[in-house]
């Protein structure tokens, strides 16, 4: 894909310092805290309202707080003190008992009703439906103990694992292949842009732009979650002059638009991420839904979207298309996006010039804090065998080769094919499907009969984006045993908050609810298509074999990859291709109009008017919006949580 010399000059694009530090100190202590128990409960918030956490928010918020703080003291805040509060909000945002929240709404789901799922979802992923705890919602309930106890145990693995294949292949493909890892600079660069001390902030651009877009995250906020939040605290029926999460037109446009699911989102956050997404590839997703709503009236009219009936809604109208259709094709575009990758994988290697210099595992960079590779290694294989482990003891039944092939052949394999993809041209390779299909096949060809399969901690990972994160650690001059402190720090903190603030969030509410509005209309289309998947296990006639279809899954495999070759031939951006995969994946389409209409206007105003600084602007402006966003959706679960906990007094 690249010569030697473009190779260099991506690898040159921004040099390690030559001296590294850890970065953890008190400052980063009470970041941790600050994090887990003021960012995540926000973050987790909007997710049930508007179906998007704080993000980026968290981590600017931090920074500029603790930025704001060290000048007051006479000090400053270190690029590796910076870089560690932007690794730990990641960490932290991620909510792992938010999953809880998810599965107590699985059993009690009117889609596993209907599918006839209920009985079948295991104990040790939430309590069966006689539990008390679903009328007291709560999961301080001894009913939910093993669920909290095999997440903890699991989280923590995987917690270890991180510093185990990812960490190898890093080294093998960074120190010793030495590849240019084109989107590691960018990710480094947007992270040491949060470093701009409080004296450039007079002069310099970043809080300038950052403050805009923060402003405007505000404003709009006001009206998107925190208006709905008071009002619905004070009155009957919360006031919402934004529809919340679209505006539904599937059923006014049925006549002339049968089976296309039809609406738009007025989330002012899409254009932003318009703006800043390739250009090609929003417009490849625009593509893909033009060829979806010109595509499906002709698919209804020949009787192939046959579940599809004139009063459908959009969640209903894209669970029936799935079924009929796009998840086969799907699948089929998604091999040949994965076999595009695995082919400039193989070629790129194959150029690869003079021999490899494998000394470099054993001789990192001083102190850089590195592992032993084989250290690295026996961490892999140790995580691998816990997951193995908790895969017996969970699912006996499951031939234990399976297991086997995941965490030492599949998972290495793919793991590096994707590390070398993210090496050399900064894109993500998956093969689609592969998890479920050897399910499928445990169940057809071995006589396993359950779902406790889809919900075991399998090892099947991809590794591959963990290289970039550390190329990006190495980049900021941070060092590997201060990101360790950090994951020590991080972990206690996460699993706590994380089950406190989910207990909150049920004790509000019932989960989805009025309000929790994005939770209450997508959750029902997601359950819907997880448990197709999952039908495949049981006896009987599965309603996932029903849905899929061979010759559609070759038709989308064949399309995708004729595409691929056109757009090669006619030097076009191969961007297009995802962009389209995209958009015919048949997610709720509503954002793909504020989206392009972003992207429109990054391309043809902005970038005009400022230049290249615009891709500078861009990503800052985003992060201001998605601040401001935070900050009124931490504002309205702080008021919610006081006034729900007041209605609970008695008096």
């Amino acid at each position: 894909m690249y010569d030697d010399k473009e190779l260099k000059e991506y690898r040159d694009l921004m040099q390690p310092p030559e001296k590294f530090e850890e970065g953890f100190d008190w400052k980063t202590i009470v970041g941790a805290i600050f994090i887990g128990f003021l960012m995540m409960p926000g973050s987790m918030y909007l997710q049930l309202v508007i179906g998007q956490g704080i993000g980026p928010a968290a981590r600017w918020v931090t920074i500029i707080l603790f930025a704001e703080i060290a000048k007051r003291s006479y000090t400053h805040l270190k690029e590796q003190e910076i870089f560690l509060l932007y690794y730990m909000a990641g960490a932290a945002l991620a909510s792992p008992f938010q999953g809880l929240l998810w599965n107590q709404y699985l059993v009690q789901s009117d889609a596993a009703r209907m599918l006839g799922l209920t009985e079948f979802i295991p104990h040790w992923v939430a309590p069966a439906l006689g539990s008390g705890s679903y009328l007291e919602r709560t999961f301080l309930h001894r009913d939910w103990l093993v669920p909290i106890l095999l997440l903890v145990g699991s989280q923590l693995v995987q917690r270890i694992d991180h510093f185990g294949l990812g960490y190898s292949l890093y080294r093998i493909t960074s120190d010793v292949e030495k590849l240019p890892f084109p989107m590691a600079p960018v990710g480094a660069l947007g992270t040491m842009a949060l470093a701009e001390s409080t004296e450039d902030k007079k002069t310099g651009w970043k809080w300038r732009v950052f403050s805009i877009g923060g402003v405007i995250g505000l404003a709009f906020g006001f009206f998107y979650v925190l208006l709905p939040a008071l009002s619905g605290l004070l009155f009957t029926e919360p006031i919402r002059l934004i529809p919340i999460p679209w505006v539904e037109l599937t059923q006014h446009t049925e006549d002339v638009l049968p089976a296309v699911a039809t609406g738009i989102q007025f989330d002012l956050g899409l254009v932003f991420i318009g703006m800043v997404l390739p250009f090609w590839a929003v417009i490849g997703g625009l593509l893909g839904l033009i060829v979806t709503i010109v595509a499906n009236p002709i698919l209804y009219a020949h009787g192939i979207l046959h579940r599809w009936h004139p009063g459908m809604a959009t969640v209903e109208t894209v669970f029936a298309n799935n079924f009929d259709f796009y998840m086969s094709f799907g699948i089929g575009l998604g091999l040949a996006i994965g076999a595009v990758g695995v082919y400039y994988v193989v070629k790129s290697f194959r150029s690869s010039s003079g021999g490899l210099d494998f000394s470099a595992l054993f001789n990192p960079p001083a102190g850089r804090g590195d592992i032993n590779f084989w250290v690295s290694i026996a961490i892999y294989v140790f995580s691998t065998l816990c997951y193995i482990a908790f895969c017996l003891w969970l699912v006996p039944n499951f031939p234990w080769i399976f297991f086997v092939l995941y965490g030492f052949v599949y998972t290495p394999v793919i793991s590096y094919i994707s590390a070398r993809m993210e090496g050399v041209a900064g894109q993500f390779v998956a093969l689609p499907m592969v998890r479920e299909f050897s399910f499928i096949a445990g169940a057809k060809f071995f006589g396993y009969h359950g779902l406790e399969i889809w919900y075991a901690p399998i090892p099947v990972h991809n590794y591959g984006e963990a290289t970039v994160q550390f190329r990006q650690i190495e980049l900021t001059g941070t060092s590997l045993r201060g990101i360790i402190k950090a994951e020590i720090l991080v972990f206690p903190i996460v699993m706590v908050s994380s089950l406190l603030f989910s207990q909150f969030l049920w004790q509000l509410a019932p989960i989805p609810s009025p309000e929790y509005p994005f939770a209450q209309e997508l959750w029902h289309l997601q359950a819907l298509n997880s448990l197709l998947l999952q039908t495949s296990t049981l006896d009987g006639n599965s309603l996932f074999f029903e849905a899929l279809s061979g010759p559609v899954v070759l038709s989308g495999l064949g399309l995708g990859l004729i595409l691929y070759s056109v757009l090669n031939v006619l030097g076009l951006p191969v961007l297009l291709v995802y962009g389209v995969v995209r958009g015919l994946g048949q997610s709720t389409p509503h954002g793909m109009l504020l989206e392009v209409v972003g992207a429109l206007l990054g391309r043809f105003y902005f970038l005009k008017k400022y230049g290249t600084k615009w891709r500078h602007y861009a990503p800052v402006l985003l992060a201001g919006f998605s601040c401001g966003m935070g900050l009124t959706g931490m504002f309205a679960m702080g008021c919610t949580l006081i006034m729900k906990s007041l209605g609970r007094l008695a008096y």
